[in-house]
């Protein structure tokens, strides 16, 4: 090489042979062609020819001259460049250039050629790929690490290629450029910050968006040198992350995409900044969390990311963030979630919990897009999904706000379609959500329109679709019409009953808009509106677009026209989707895309075309039926048992029959019917006749063949069938035939004749059949049956024992093991009771004898004879159908009238029987008459009593019926403007003067001053009045203040010259006061009208004499706590505010025992009260679901005497009676709080002894109570809305009425479900032996009527005697 210096020192240049000297004084084409000859020159050499490369050292001087360098023509300076690298390649290790400013200028000139490769289709082209790859493979920019100004070098060299990349270039390119950049980066000493973010800003997005190329360089660049490129990566995000240095780069502001785009290029890149983020994830500035949290939420929730298992430490700090204070950051956690679901299956249980918190987030976006996570990643895969996850969006359902419960119905909805309509999930997937279709419908419950229209949109689109073939829509029906729970069932009855209502009112508008305009016809037209509105969303808006519609079918004819057609019995599912959407077609306007009217039209519409069902539908559901009964369904592929498809199907029928009867005429319809008759399952043969009942009108004219055979079928049942399958058989053939007396006498004379009473077995279907044609026929037989009610019913059948009852402490048996004798003097009762319904007069006196008699039964405790041959459970059976049956009395005005005080006292005392099945069966006895409007108010007082029921599910019953009772009679009011003169029988708050006098009268109420007893009579009038005071509508509390105080200005009508009982009014008038007054601030306004009372209550108040005079205690102040009263079924609070970060204030809250206030949702059964609090279920951050002490009262009633001398002490101090609330017990006595879990055996045992066994406690009728029941305990803040329960046990159809009020017998089927283990207790010793053995000690008393002594062994009964225990009823009847 000296030699090569000195050569190079003498200036003289050597060209390759054939080329001429290039200098300035040659034309560029000539330079041009020069300089290619001396590229083929340099290109062909080698490094190891050592005399060549000496030989050219002035020539690859001179080409690094700024002549070349600066030279303008580009081919010019390509040609140099190449040359210029394979000098270097040559020359290499050391380069011919020893100047650092000429090495410089060399490679930014390099550099600067390197822009030639943007151009792919430039001829030049070749060439540049070969500058690059030459440069790449000897790596000649290595030379510069020396240089000081290498930074800069490399700085353009990168920005160069990024510029350049595009995607015109193929692998080769990609690679060389990888290539050259990762020998810098990897041989060199260090990666400045500026060549750093020359690669770092082609990650960012806006810049990854423009040129994907460079992205993609980038990427591989960082993938092959990752091992050298990570620390100066963390020293970067140190300095931004840790100290705050944003100066150091313009890349600062986008730390965290380049994070994540890292990660996802390689984590080792990461592996010393993730704990950095740990630290940032805690940082006080809210948008540096946020920043975080949706950087880490992409990189968890990515598909292939191992973060949250390689990271468990910074997964952990990242769930905490689902509890930050900060709401976007919550929000972003939640969204997160279903990512995160779909691609990590195996994170779903980290996840629940904190899920579970943010679905009762105060925040209702929160809560919302938790049910979109959840339901997004159940859609894609239910295996993504565990139960517990399903449950949140199912909680949901019950939002207060109608936008998260709109999407969680919506949600179930999507999930039911597609893995059990679509069956996408196979049968063990469509298992596990089978639930779904009953939580939908069990939504129907709700208050809320929008809720219920939202079921009916469901059940239309998703549940059984409307646009499915006939055939299969009726099979997707019936299928899902069979495997519905109870109440579900209901749900959907009530829902087509609705449908049909709203139907018949648009119908009736349509034909007044016909009628001549007049006052009447305005007034008319709008009650008609009003009462469409109601059915409708919004109904503050939708009254006026109703208005507007009325308008429009007055002006407008053929829209008139259409929805007449829409409306017709007659319509077909296809007819009316046409009707739809010409009307639709009609009201819309292009010029006004949003038109709030057409919307409402359009939800109008909606609820009243019969999508479903027409004659076509109904006639490939009964198809469906005979399939099953033939075997040649697919019952079992579907998972419904033959026998239960059967059922349903027929009580699908029976429905259907009440709401769309014309669909049921056709010969094939009735025909399959008549099969049905012929079954031997008894269900299927009763669901058969009611729809005879129901739509066989024309039968007999229309369908004279069908007639001939089904009439001696009909008379066939009537006299020798199930006394059910009789009752319905005289009701079809009354609905049916024309010459109905004829039939009538046919069946009659027989029964009538063939009476005995020694064989009790045969007698409940004679009985029955003979007291529905006394009911429907009362003046054709009027002579047998008054015979027949004297001789046979009341002097051979109710006054005889003829076969002792078993020896038995229960007070309830099944239906099947009741004895022949009790059924048939039960259907004695009713037989009565139907011909005095039948005859609708007392002027014989019937009536008056009747009610004596059923009033000694329920003296006699059941035991008309008192001979002591009945059984406790044919005691209660027949309790029961008295108190039935004076209620149905009730309800005729006739017999209202005689029925006296001390009747309807000692009919009102049933509620609070000893036996739980006859209170359950009484109360919805009640219930339905009350709800018809049947039963005078004075009844509703009746549910007063309830207050004291030791069964929490009782009570909670009870004030369900008063809610719905109370809002019916107000929105009656509201509806008929027109009944200001019934005022008194329809006004909710008249019911208080009612509940006072039953109070005064109670028989537990002895000692006017008693503590005790004062606080029974609060919680009793408590009971009622929360439910009246809830609303101050018109200012009621006034008018009740005034009624009271009105009250307390009279006597007693019953008993006006006895002191102690005006005494006892006056007092529980001053309770009532104190209630008022403590409940409400506007007591003392003026009451908007005075008050009528009801004159056989009450004596007319005396004008000189002014009571003024406090009657209670001065002890009972502190009884009567200020504060508003519960307002009857309103959403409950969806959670509590954040008081600092992640955590929410938690408050314990004590739960009224007498109230169903806080409720919880059960999936299968929506009529349940929510009593069970889920322990486990206390989050750090959000402490709302605090563990509760279960409703398990403290032992009720007395002691056992004989069982030690401690507890014959206690039996001195009298027995506290009714449930008050206990003081609050501190949380420092566990012995007291029964845990569900720790006593779900005892509880079973006692809820056993308790409904079956009589009580220890000697109270007449009356439940036992304990002397200090435990309240609950809940948290004030249950999130989501209380969950409504469905109407207790109304039925659907209003047209079966008079049969409906025969159904309920005492059985099973028609009382509530009872109280399961290990829901709230009823107050008894947990051990049933105790029970037993108290009850074998202790002699029954029974409540509210005069004690009596047991009578002797095999007394003989006298005549006189009997007379004298039905107080002169038979010789009434005799007489007459």
């Amino acid at each position: 090489m000296a030699h090569s210096k000195n050569r190079a020192t003498d200036g003289k240049i050597t060209y390759p042979p054939g080329v001429k000297e290039i200098s300035d004084k040659i034309s560029k084409e000539e330079m041009v062609r020069r300089l290619k000859m001396v590229v083929k020159t340099f290109m062909d050499m080698d490094q190891d020819s050592e005399e060549e490369k000496e030989l050219y050292l002035n020539l690859a001087l001179h080409l690094a001259s700024d002549f070349f360098l600066k030279h303008p023509d580009k081919d010019v300076r390509l040609l140099v460049a190449c040359c210029l690298a394979d000098i270097f390649r040559i020359y290499a290790p050391e380069a011919p250039y020893t100047s650092p400013d000429k090495l410089k200028d060399i490679f930014m000139f390099i550099t600067r050629q390197l822009k030639g490769l943007e151009d792919t289709k430039s001829a030049q082209f070749n060439r540049y790929f070969y500058l690059l790859e030459n440069i790449a493979w000897v790596k000649s920019y290595n030379i510069c690490f020396e240089l000081e100004d290498s930074n800069e070098i490399f700085t353009q060299l990168y920005r160069t290629l990024f510029q350049v990349i595009n995607n015109g270039h193929n692998q080769k390119v990609h690679m060389h450029m990888v290539d050259l950049m990762s020998s810098i980066i990897c041989e060199g000493d260090s990666v400045s910050q500026e060549l750093l973010d020359t690669v770092l800003v082609n990650l960012v997005p806006a810049h990854k968006n423009l040129n994907k190329q460079a992205y993609d360089l980038a990427k591989a660049l960082l993938k092959r040198t990752a091992q050298a490129i990570e620390p100066y990566i963390t020293n970067f995000f140190n300095q931004v992350l840790m100290l705050g240095k944003t100066s150091v780069s313009d890349l600062s502001e986008h730390v965290f995409d380049l994070i994540l785009e890292l990660y996802n290029i390689d984590s080792h890149l990461l592996l010393s900044v993730l704990p950095q983020l740990e630290f940032k994830l805690k940082s006080n500035d809210n948008d540096e969390r946020l920043q975080v949290v949706k950087l880490l939420a992409k990189m968890f929730g990515a598909k292939d990311s191992e973060l949250a298992t390689q990271n468990k430490p910074l997964w952990q700090c990242y769930l905490g963030r689902f509890n930050d204070i900060h709401v976007p950051i919550r929000l972003e956690c939640v969204k997160f979630a279903s990512h995160c679901l779909m691609n990590h299956p195996d994170l779903a249980k980290d996840l629940t919990e904190y899920l579970k918190v943010r679905s009762h987030d105060p925040e209702e976006a929160i809560r919302h897009d938790v049910i979109v996570s959840i339901v997004t990643a159940c859609k894609k895969d239910l295996s993504l999904v565990n139960d517990q996850l399903l449950n949140f969006v199912r909680e949901r359902t019950l939002d207060k706000r109608w936008r998260v419960r709109k999407e969680a119905m919506m949600g179930l909805a999507q999930i039911y379609k597609k893995y059990c309509l679509q069956g996408e999930g196979g049968k063990e997937a469509a298992k596990q959500i089978s639930w779904i279709k009953d939580k939908l419908l069990h939504i129907y419950y709700q208050n809320s329109i929008d809720d219920r229209l939202l079921v009916e949109r469901i059940f239309a689109q998703y549940m059984v679709p409307h646009n499915l073939e006939t055939t299969e829509r009726m099979k997707c029906l019936y299928y899902l019409y069979a495997t519905l729970d109870q109440n579900a069932v209901k749900a959907l009855n009530e829902m087509w009953k609705c449908q049909n209502m709203l139907r018949h009112n648009v119908k009736d508008l349509l034909d007044l808009v016909k009628q001549p305009k007049s006052e009447s016809y305005n007034k008319a037209v709008f009650s008609k509106v009003m009462v469409i509105t109601r059915n409708l969303p919004d109904p503050g808006k939708a009254q006026d677009f109703v208005k507007k519609l009325a308008q429009v079918l007055e002006e407008d004819e053929k829209i008139r026209k259409q929805l007449e057609t829409l409306v017709s019995p007659a319509c077909s599912c296809k007819q009316a989707e046409g009707c739809v959407r010409d009307i639709t077609k009609k009201l819309s306007s292009p010029k006004q895309p949003s038109n709030p009217f057409l919307e409402m039209v359009k939800f109008l519409l909606e609820r009243i075309a019969p999508v479903h069902i027409d004659t076509e539908s109904i006639s490939a559901l009964i198809k469906q039926v005979n399939k099953s009964i033939e075997g040649t369904a697919d019952d079992e592929d579907e998972g419904v048992p033959t026998e239960q498809a059967i059922r349903a199907g027929l009580e699908l029928l029976k429905v259907l029959s009440f709401t769309h009867p014309v669909s049921f005429h056709s010969a094939e319809t009735f025909e399959s019917l008549l099969g049905c008759l012929k079954m031997d399952d008894e269900k299927v043969a009763e669901a058969a006749l009611q729809i005879f009942k129901n739509t066989g009108g024309k039968l007999e004219e229309s369908f004279p063949h069908i007639k001939s055979v089904l009439l001696p079928v009909l008379q066939h049942k009537a006299k020798k069938g199930p006394p059910r399958q009789a009752k319905y058989a005289i009701h079809c053939i009354h609905a049916m035939f024309s010459n109905r007396d004829t039939h009538f006498a046919q069946i009659f004379e027989p029964l009538h004749k063939t009476l005995d009473s020694d064989n009790m077995e045969a007698l409940t279907t004679p009985l029955t059949t003979l007291g529905h044609l006394a009911m429907l026929a009362p003046e054709q037989f009027a002579g047998p049956l008054k015979s027949l009610v004297a001789n046979f019913i009341v002097k051979d059948l109710l006054m005889n024992d003829r076969t002792p009852g078993k020896k038995t402490t229960k007070l309830w048996v099944p239906d099947d093991e009741v004895s022949p004798e009790t059924l048939a003097k039960i259907q004695g009762i009713k037989l009565m009771v139907r011909w005095l319904l039948g005859v609708k007069n007392n002027q014989s006196k019937s009536g008056t004898s009747t009610l004596r008699m059923l009033t000694a039964i329920l003296n006699s405790d059941g035991d008309l004879t008192e001979q002591g041959k009945m059984g406790k459970p044919d005691m209660s059976r027949l309790r029961l159908a008295a108190g039935c049956a004076i209620l149905r009395l009730a309800q005729e005005p006739c017999y209202h009238e005689i029925i006296t005080l001390e009747q309807y006292q000692l009919c009102a005392l049933v509620i609070n029987d000893e036996c739980y099945q006859v209170r359950q069966a009484f109360a919805q006895k009640l219930h339905k008459g009350l709800c018809r409007l049947r039963l005078p108010l004075e009844y509703l007082a009746v549910f007063s009593l309830c207050a004291k029921d030791p069964v929490k599910e009782r009570r909670a019953h009870a004030r369900q019926c008063l809610v719905k009772n109370i809002n019916l009679r107000r929105e009656y009011l509201k509806q008929h403007a027109a009944v200001s003169e019934k005022l008194i029988s329809l006004l909710p708050e008249y019911v208080v003067p009612y509940a006072i006098h039953l109070l005064v009268h109670d028989p537990d109420y002895v000692k006017v001053q008693d503590l005790e007893q004062l606080k029974d009579i609060k919680e009793s009038l408590w009971f009622v009045l929360e439910i009246l005071m809830a609303k101050n509508e018109n200012n009621s509390h006034a008018f009740i203040r005034k009624m009271v105080e009105n009250i307390k200005q009279t006597k007693d009508g019953q008993a006006p010259d006895d002191a102690k009982i005006n005494e006892k009014l006056y007092t529980v008038c001053d309770v009532a006061m104190n209630i008022v007054i403590s409940k409400s601030t506007t007591y003392s306004l003026e009451s908007p009208k005075d008050p009528v009372l009801p004159a056989r209550y009450f004596t007319q108040p005396d004008k000189n004499f002014s009571n003024t005079k406090n009657y209670l205690p001065p002890e009972m102040k502190s009884f009567f706590t200020p504060g508003k009263p519960k307002a009857a079924n309103v959403l409950g609070a969806v959670n509590k505010p954040l008081s600092a970060t992640g955590k929410l204030q938690t408050k314990l809250s004590r739960m009224e025992t007498n109230s169903n206030a806080s409720s919880n949702s059960n999936p299968s059964s929506p009529g349940r009260s929510k009593g069970r609090l889920d322990n486990t279920e206390v989050d750090q951050s959000e402490n709302e679901d605090i563990t509760t002490k279960t409703d398990m009262d403290k032992p009720r009633g007395r002691k056992r005497g004989p069982a030690s001398n401690q507890e014959d002490k206690s039996q001195d101090s009298k027995p506290k009676r009714g449930r008050k609330k206990a003081a609050n017990t501190s949380m420092e006595e566990p012995e007291e709080s029964w845990t569900e879990d720790s006593s779900l055996a005892e509880a079973t045992m006692e809820m056993e002894d308790e409904q079956n066994s009589p009580p220890k406690k000697g109270r007449r009728g009356r439940p036992p109570k304990s002397a200090a029941p435990k309240e609950d305990t809940a948290p004030k803040g249950r999130r989501g809305r209380k969950k409504a329960a469905p109407p207790p046990e109304e039925d659907v159809e209003e047209d079966q009425e008079e049969e409906e009020e025969e159904d309920e017998d005492a059985s099973s089927e028609n009382t509530e479900v009872k109280a399961k283990p290990g829901r709230p207790g009823r107050g008894r010793r947990a051990v049933a032996e105790e029970a037993d053995e108290a009850v074998e000690s202790t002699p029954q008393k029974r409540r509210g009527r005069p004690p009596k002594n047991p009578p002797p062994a095999k007394k003989p009964v006298y005549v006189s005697h009997l007379l004298h225990v039905c107080d002169c009823c038979l010789l009434i009847f005799i007489i007459e």
